[in-house]
């Protein structure tokens, strides 16, 4: 399957509804953490300092990670930077036989 890197860049409105705010968020953490154990969202880091992460999702095709992201819970409040990946002729795995 394909795999994608994901930056996104989170700007949730200062003055949005705490009750409001609080709930999205734990709404984006329960989804995320269904795709993380269902194997479409294998990585996700934090960029320090920033309210963003890097991503790395493993899904069927464009239509699938398309309907993840507009799926998150705070989407209308990111930026998202999609980048396709493909192996790298340098990598270990590979020329040691294995798969990456």
């Amino acid at each position: 399957m394909p795999l994608y890197a994901v930056r996104m860049d989170v700007a949730i409105p200062d003055d949005i509804d705490p009750e409001l705010r609080a709930e999205t968020i734990a709404r984006e953490k329960a989804y995320s953490q269904e795709l993380q154990r269902g194997g479409e969202w294998p990585y996700i880091w934090r960029i320090v300092g920033q309210y963003s992460n890097i991503s790395v999702f493993d899904v069927a095709d464009n239509e699938r990670l398309h309907e993840i992201l507009w799926g998150l819970p705070l989407f209308q409040w990111m930026t998202v930077e999609v980048t396709p990946l493909a192996t790298h002729p340098s990598d270990v795995a590979l020329a040691d036989g294995g798969e990456s």
